[in-house]
């Protein structure tokens, strides 16, 4: 049974948004850990002084892989070389960065199983992180049913409905958080 109330309606497109919201930023996260593989997108969140303006790196130069553990930044003008390299030192990645004049490398070490395992835990976290934002939409959304149940804008059986579709989509949201948690973490530990 579809409950036709327009608040309940506006709950419940809240509550999707930011569910989705979560997951979305968990899997922002997710990106930018690094699995012994070049990947560009840990460079998504390192801003260089690009003429008096903080401007994401990859929006000034191309960022390109080459044997699988080699990412190179190729800037548009050569006179950010060493402004992109004193920024990508300040940032402390964990890779030095190599200028050889012309392009930048960035050689990423194969992962310890140690680091491995310390990057296991920090996927974790950020997804014990989500669901607990997760948690929180769900505690919002039922407060605010809870109201139009007090105020009799809701009945008791539309009260019960509009909870179960509440957690319906919150064990829906928290399903994909443990799947992309399980994704990463296999994408973590395979060697």
């Amino acid at each position: 049974m579809a409950i036709q109330n327009e608040q309940y309606e506006m709950i419940m497109m809240e509550t999707m948004d930011r569910t989705e919201k979560t997951v979305s930023v968990l899997n922002g996260e997710y990106v930018t850990i690094r699995a012994g593989r070049a990947n560009p997108h840990i460079l998504d969140k390192v801003l260089v002084d690009y003429y008096g303006s903080p401007t994401p790196i990859n929006q000034v130069g191309n960022l390109s892989v080459t044997e699988g553990r080699c990412l190179v930044i190729a800037p548009w003008d050569a006179s950010m070389l060493k402004v992109i390299e004193k920024q990508l030192l300040a940032e402390n990645l964990g890779i030095t960065p190599v200028n050889d004049g012309k392009v930048i490398r960035l050689v990423f070490p194969a992962l310890t199983e140690e680091r491995r395992k310390e990057l296991v835990k920090q996927v974790k976290k950020m997804a014990e992180d989500s669901k607990v934002a997760v948690r929180n939409v769900r505690r919002d959304a039922m407060d605010g049913i809870k109201k139009m149940k007090n105020n009799k804008e809701l009945s008791e059986d539309e009260h019960a409905v509009c909870e179960k579709e509440i957690d319906k989509l919150i064990a829906e949201t928290i399903e994909k958080i443990e799947k992309l948690c399980a994704e990463k973490e296999k994408d973590v530990l395979s060697v």
